[in-house]
């Protein structure tokens, strides 16, 4: 169950020469007003004796609360040999505790009419809940117990083992995209973490041991490395009180060991060719790029809505419509703790020749860098990024979405309240220094799929004629 951060999610990117993009472009949308986002004076935090951090969003809109509740924990947290136990422990979290038996956290929670679900990261682990505002002191507890009590059955963990092995097949061992995924983030990283992939290797997998477990889960799963959130019908002091009963209990611990490797520059492109079945090859570039919380991360953002965001795109325009050279095209910036990559994906039509791709692909992102963007394109960037960020904040479960969002990558929730102003302050020249500097080739991965050739069909030499007695 891997996600990435919101808004930023993965898809791909090219793009057509200034002249041709000012010509196909439509007429200029009007730029949505940069309205302040109401609602600070709601939001209020509190830091708990044991080190966890408590916001609560006061939304008596409906008598409902969204909780989520942020892990600093992700596969950039994990070593050699212990690769895939953050999102293993996305499994365990719902598999018993000392006090309730496997599959009861959710027995208890649907029988108040409320649901949850969780994701993994290559940064963080969220648990979220969604409840009627009755259920409040019993999703306290359940968070709380299995925060502080968590089973570790061996039975248990052979069985989810088996679960996650299943998952890594399918989502990546029998599947092209996430397969190719993982051969080029490996390969565009050679001592940050992040190439390990969020569902771990498959050696590691099969050989965690029960301790690894228990010391992975004692280290990151203090409180001290928790982010609680909780939207809707109840005030704050309502939420720091249950927070106060049921979570203020568990003990801290020693802060996990910081993640101090720095990727080295990459000085040279890199490349990776797979052969295998394919019937729509696949083209991936990956990009070294900021973290999360970089000034230009907001430019970055736009361009790639720019790029690759829907069907007047400039990339699909140019890829897809006119040159008949992909079938989809997507991109985004892969926000982190650290550097990443910002990736550019096209799914390819059969028979094409990959080479005339890339030129053309390379060519449209030049341009970008030496031309820049319209204003209409500029425009409709922000008029998406504000469409999208007014419909997710209009909900208790987006406003607990991008409050942990904010916190935990930003390091501050109150910037979510300025977020729109922000992304409408970025201009023409911003996009354009983007592109500057994330368009460089001697800091990309390309990552290839194709079927293997058609092996040869062998020429069989005419019998010679028999020879006349």
């Amino acid at each position: 169950m891997q996600k990435t951060r919101v808004s930023r999610a993965l898809s791909a990117l090219v793009l057509v020469c200034a002249a041709l993009a000012a010509s196909a472009a439509p007429k200029p949308a009007k730029p949505v007003p940069a309205t302040k986002v109401p609602g600070i004076e709601q939001v209020q935090a509190t830091t708990l004796a044991n080190g966890m951090r408590v916001i609560v969003w006061t939304d008596r809109d409906i008598p409902n609360v969204a909780l989520y509740n942020w892990v600093r924990v992700g596969s950039r947290n994990e070593v050699s040999g212990i690769t895939g136990l953050a999102h293993f422990f996305e499994h365990m979290m719902f598999n018993g505790t000392a006090r309730r038996a496997p599959g009861e956290f959710d027995k208890l929670m649907e029988a108040q009419g409320g649901s949850n679900n969780a994701f993994t990261s290559e940064n963080v682990t969220v648990y979220q809940d969604w409840v009627p505002r009755s259920a409040l002191d019993l999703v306290l507890d359940l968070e709380s117990d299995r925060l502080a009590n968590l089973a570790f059955d061996p039975k248990v963990v052979e069985s989810e083992r088996g679960v996650v092995y299943s998952e890594r097949r399918l989502s990546v061992e029998d599947n092209n995209q996430g397969f190719l995924v993982e051969q080029v983030q490996a390969t565009a990283f050679v001592a940050h973490p992040y190439q390990i992939p969020t569902i771990g290797w498959p050696a590691d997998i099969q050989s965690w041991k029960l301790e690894d477990l228990q010391k992975f889960f004692k280290t990151n799963y203090a409180p001290n490395n928790c982010t609680l959130i909780m939207v809707g019908d109840l005030s704050a002091e309502e939420g720091f009180a249950l927070a106060k009963r049921y979570l203020e209990p568990i003990p801290r611990q020693e802060p996990p060991p910081p993640v101090r490797t720095t990727e080295p520059e990459q000085l040279g492109e890199k490349r990776v060719s797979i052969e295998r079945p394919a019937q729509t090859p696949l083209l991936y570039y990956a990009y070294k790029s900021p973290a999360a919380n970089d000034p230009q991360g907001p430019a970055i953002n736009l361009l790639m809505s720019i790029l690759t965001d829907g069907n007047s795109a400039r990339l699909h325009r140019l890829l897809v419509e006119e040159k008949k050279l992909a079938i989809e095209v997507g991109g985004s910036f892969q926000e982190g703790f650290d550097p990443g990559l910002t990736w550019v994906q096209l799914t390819l039509p059969e028979g094409v020749k990959i080479p005339d791709v890339e030129k053309t692909l390379d060519e449209a992102l030049a341009q970008v860098v030496s031309g820049g963007v319209t204003d209409a394109e500029l425009t409709r960037a922000k008029n998406q990024y504000a469409s999208g960020f007014w419909s997710r904040i209009a909900t208790i479960n987006g406003k607990a979405s991008l409050l942990g969002e904010f916190e935990v990558f930003d390091g501050d929730y109150r910037k979510l309240f300025d977020s729109p102003a922000t992304y409408e302050k970025v201009t023409r020249a911003d996009l354009q220094k983007a592109a500057a500097l994330i368009f460089q080739k001697n800091h990309r991965t390309v990552g290839v799929l194709s079927s293997p050739p058609e092996p040869a069909t062998p020429v069989t030499a005419a019998p010679a004629p028999e020879a006349k007695p």
